[in-house]
Order: C-alpha cells, then sequence, then structure tokens
C-alpha cells in the first residue's frame, strides 16, 4: 500500500471538490458539513462525471439518471434503471498538512 497525497488541508472548505487520477483511478475529493469523502469520479451506472452531482445529507446524487448512493460507503441508496455497483469510496488519511489515500500500487 502507498500513500498518494491528494490536497493540502489549508485548501479544503465546505463546498470544496477535487477530481485527481492515480494511476487508473479517477478520484473525488470532496468536504460537505466539515466532513471529507473521497470516492470514484464517475457514476458506477453509466460512467457519468460525479464532479456536478446533488449532495444532501450523505447522499449523493449522480445528475445523470438520479442514482443515489452513500457518501459513507458506497452503497446504492436508490436506482432508476437497473440496479448497479456501489459506488467506490475510499478511506482518508492524513499526513502532515496533507489529506490522502491509502492505494494498492498499480504494477
Amino acid at each position: 500500500m502507498r500513500f498518494y497525497p491528494l490536497e493540502k488541508l489549508i485548501n479544503l472548505h465546505d463546498g470544496y471538490t477535487g477530481q485527481f487520477k492515480i494511476d487508473h483511478r479517477q478520484i473525488l475529493l470532496m468536504q460537505r458539513d466539515n466532513r471529507c469523502y473521497a470516492l470514484e469520479a464517475r457514476c458506477p451506472h453509466r460512467a457519468h462525471p460525479l464532479d456536478t452531482a446533488s449532495i444532501s445529507g450523505e447522499l449523493i446524487q449522480c445528475p445523470l439518471h438520479q442514482y443515489r448512493f452513500s457518501l459513507r460507503d458506497g452503497s446504492l441508496i436508490q436506482a432508476t434503471e437497473e440496479p448497479c455497483r456501489a459506488l467506490r469510496t475510499y478511506e482518508l488519511v492524513y499526513e502532515g498538512n496533507e489529506v490522502g489515500v491509502m492505494l494498492e500500487e498499480d504494477g
């Protein structure tokens, strides 16, 4: 496992959304209601980008087909068409003045 820094803590604020590419992964880092989340950047239903998704409480809603997922664990809460897999989420790691994720190295 390797630590991949995503953002400096000083840059985080409510409403923050940043997208990062690590190897083949696209990861969104978001802060809402003083809480940070890291999740895959595309909806698992039809791979629509989630950087403009609406967030209500701890739910994220895809802007394309309104699929809703839990920000905590990525579980599918509501499907408007066929069910899909859960949204990948990543545990955040705080190291020094940065927040990032621990990932298996590709190779």
